[in-house]
């Protein structure tokens, strides 16, 4: 068997789809002896054609698909299938490969497709005995046989009309095919037309790139030519670019240090406005605190002209001349001001701002500076010039208010 070989094609097709009636098969015993070789005997009708890798095996009975062979052996494919000897062909089958159980099986051919296109009767393989002989004989073996030769003949029929349906579609798909020739034909004849355009274009496109060639070889030497020119003009160009590039780097070092004045020049101006801005600040302070004071005297004083008992529009208007420094009087008083010396002593006056003690500066330093601001946190009396801190301003009053006494 050359089941070892090669094994044969197969499908997944159902008996649904067989058509069995194309391969008849001849002279199947109902039962055969194991252990010799079984001859196959079976005839192609009119329409069917056999192919290289057509095939018959040995299938158990209930077999579903052609994958469920026992065994097969390849078809021997006849020269010359118009002669009537040619549809009569056999295959011998060796004992070695047989089944060696008592069940049934059935010749089957099936196609390089794995179609199945005939099928035979079913038989068994097991020695022939009397026995045998009798059940065979009996009338209820007689009557499963017609009703399975009814089956059959049913099966042909429907496997007759099948292959009337197959036949007129075959036509169709002839003519089909016939027409799908002629529109190949035409489509070959319009490919040939365009082949000839394509290669009239490919000549012409051939020309063109001869030509664009041709330009290509004179615009590269006249790139050549520009190229030199170019580095030529570079070259100067880069010698003008170093001078400038030089230029501006000087006068960018003289920016530089031009700026570098300017700003050491704006933070002096900074500091100095700063420092005016303090003193600007100390003295505006320090007229707000005498005007103050000055309204506090000025109800002091209406206080203790109501407490003596005078009224401020009978005393006598007392003119301050410049030798008695009147400046600092008051000519609402009846002993003057007992608080004159408190604003001589405490507001800066312009000539105590003109020049400083200790550098002599005629403007205001550092030391005039701390000179006032250190006035400014102390109070002196102007009679006995004894100082009182700033934060005894109470005591500093009473104390100068006893010396009026």
């Amino acid at each position: 068997m050359e089941k070892t070989i090669e094994d044969p094609p197969t499908s997944a097709v159902l008996l649904d789809h067989c058509h069995f009636s194309q391969v008849i098969f001849n002279s199947v015993e109902k039962f055969y002896i194991p252990g010799g070789d079984v001859t196959c005997r079976y005839t192609f009708t009119q329409n069917f054609i056999p192919r290289q890798k057509d095939w018959i095996g040995i299938f158990r009975v209930g077999w579903k698909t052609v994958r469920e062979y026992y065994t097969f052996m390849w078809v021997t494919l006849p020269i010359d299938l118009n002669n009537k000897s040619a549809k009569q062909q056999e295959v011998q089958f060796k004992a070695y490969y047989l089944p060696k159980d008592d069940e049934y099986y059935q010749f089957c051919y099936v196609d390089q497709d794995g179609v199945v296109r005939g099928a035979s009767i079913p038989f068994q393989f097991r020695p022939e005995n009397e026995e045998d002989i009798l059940v065979v004989t009996t009338q209820g073996e007689v009557e499963e046989i017609e009703q399975h030769n009814k089956e059959l003949c049913k099966e042909n029929q429907e496997l007759k009309d099948s292959c009337v349906s197959l036949q007129k579609q075959n036509s169709d798909m002839q003519a089909e095919l016939q027409k799908k020739q002629e529109e190949l034909e035409t489509l070959q004849s319009i490919n040939k037309k365009l082949e000839l355009k394509v290669k009239e274009q490919k000549d012409y496109w051939e020309t063109e790139l001869l030509q664009l060639k041709e330009q290509n070889q004179k615009m590269s030497s006249e790139n050549e030519k520009m190229g030199i020119r170019v580095d030529q003009l570079q070259r100067k160009d880069q010698k003008k670019l170093e001078q400038t590039v030089e230029e501006m780097k000087q006068n960018e070092t003289t920016a530089m240090k031009k700026q570098q004045e300017l700003m050491d020049e704006n933070f002096d101006l900074s500091r100095r406005l700063s420092e005016k801005k303090m003193i600007y600040n100390a003295l505006q302070r320090e007229k707000e605190r005498l005007e103050g004071e000055n309204d506090l005297l000025k109800r002091e004083n209406s206080r203790l002209l109501s407490y003596m008992g005078l009224d401020f529009n009978s005393l006598p208007y007392q003119v301050p001349t410049s030798d008695e420094g009147g400046a600092g009087q008051n000519p609402g008083l009846v002993y003057g001001n007992p608080y004159s010396g408190i604003q001589e002593s405490s507001s800066p006056s312009q000539l105590s701002i003109k020049k400083c003690p200790i550098c002599k500066a005629d403007d205001i330093c550092d030391h005039t500076l701390e000179q006032q601001q250190m006035q400014a946190l102390c109070l002196n009396c102007p009679i006995c010039d004894k100082i009182f801190p700033a934060t005894e301003k109470q005591i500093f009053e009473d104390h100068v208010f006893c010396h009026s006494l």
